[in-house]
């Protein structure tokens, strides 16, 4: 029998949790039903004294925790990545004795954040959610971030991109530790579509906007404001009172790419609008998105978004 042991962070979302015990509990189930010894003994870890009900798992403190061979960390908000990385700061050596002990560690959507910050991650793939993911680089720059993909493992650690992608990582688990007969049979079970290992269709472009200079200030607005004309990025920013070199640096610093990937991720997202919300022809959605050569715009949609523009609106639309 594995013993698993699931983290409570502070501030987690339930979904997460639910999401996690109803999957195991439904493997346990099958083995019950068979005459089956359960695979998995599943123990809930809380940095207090504070028991939380869920159905029949016993709540340990983590002064009582004892060795574990898969520790799976569920997502927690992320308002303020920093002070929920802080609030939650009293895993962290754990994690890195028990990983040092042999023990899986997986974590779901969010719950990689507590993970790189145990520094195990450093050097090793991972990836979050889609939407977190600039936050991720940014703090954790030594960690090998796959954006686009919805489960990683690195030797014995695991990592899933946001929401639903948790189901693909308990997938994941499970046909490492019971076969892939099992794991089809929980896809079935819960209608997950198995064969999903991207996810970057589910991003949405949210630039950083509360920073305090000026002059990038500038330059976003000028961007967001004139996206659909034919124009160079030095067009764009001609009236900015800075060089190109100088905008060019200070954009990359404060926003993380540069002004004409700030620009193409503009055009894209608000292509993905047009392809959601309106019945527009494809030539009309490329040149309202900003582009006039259907080639280039094919091939920079597909680059950032993972599938054609055609198969984005068959599976978003709103009809």
């Amino acid at each position: 029998m594995i013993q698993v042991g699931v983290l409570l962070p502070q501030n987690f979302r339930l979904l997460s949790i639910a999401a996690i015990l109803d999957v195991f509990d439904t493997v346990n189930g099958f083995y019950r039903k068979d005459a089956l010894e359960t695979p998995f003994n599943i123990s809930l870890i809380t940095l207090d004294d504070k028991n939380y009900n869920f159905s029949t798992h016993p709540c340990v403190s983590l002064q009582e925790a004892g060795q574990f061979e898969l520790i799976l960390v569920p997502s927690f908000a992320t308002n303020d990545i920093k002070d929920c990385i802080g609030a939650n700061r009293g895993y962290i050596p754990w994690l890195n004795k028990q990983h040092t002990a042999g023990a899986e560690i997986a974590t779901f959507c969010t719950g990689a954040f507590l993970l790189a910050a145990s520094g195990l991650l450093d050097g090793k793939a991972a990836t979050t959610h889609v939407d977190a993911c600039s936050a991720f680089s940014t703090a954790f720059p030594l960690v090998h971030l796959k954006a686009d993909k919805t489960v990683t493992q690195d030797g014995k650690l695991f990592t899933s991109g946001g929401a639903t992608s948790t189901f693909h990582l308990l997938l994941h688990l499970l046909q490492l530790h019971c076969g892939k007969d099992m794991a089809v049979k929980v896809a079935k079970i819960f209608a997950i579509d198995m064969d999903r290992v991207n996810q970057s269709y589910f991003s949405t472009f949210q630039p950083i906007r509360h920073h305090n200079d000026d002059i990038v200030a500038s330059a976003q607005e000028k961007i967001e404001n004139n996206y659909q004309d034919v124009a160079t990025i030095e067009e764009m920013i001609k009236d900015i009172p800075s060089s190109r070199r100088n905008i060019v640096r200070r954009f990359k610093q404060v926003i993380g790419i540069t002004p004409i990937e700030y620009l193409q991720q503009t055009r894209i997202e608000a292509a993905k609008k047009l392809l959601e919300q309106t019945a527009q022809q494809m030539t009309e959605v490329i040149y309202n998105s900003g582009y006039n050569d259907a080639k280039a715009f094919r091939k920079v949609f597909r680059k950032s978004v993972g599938m054609t523009p055609t198969q984005y609106r068959d599976k978003f639309q709103v009809r």
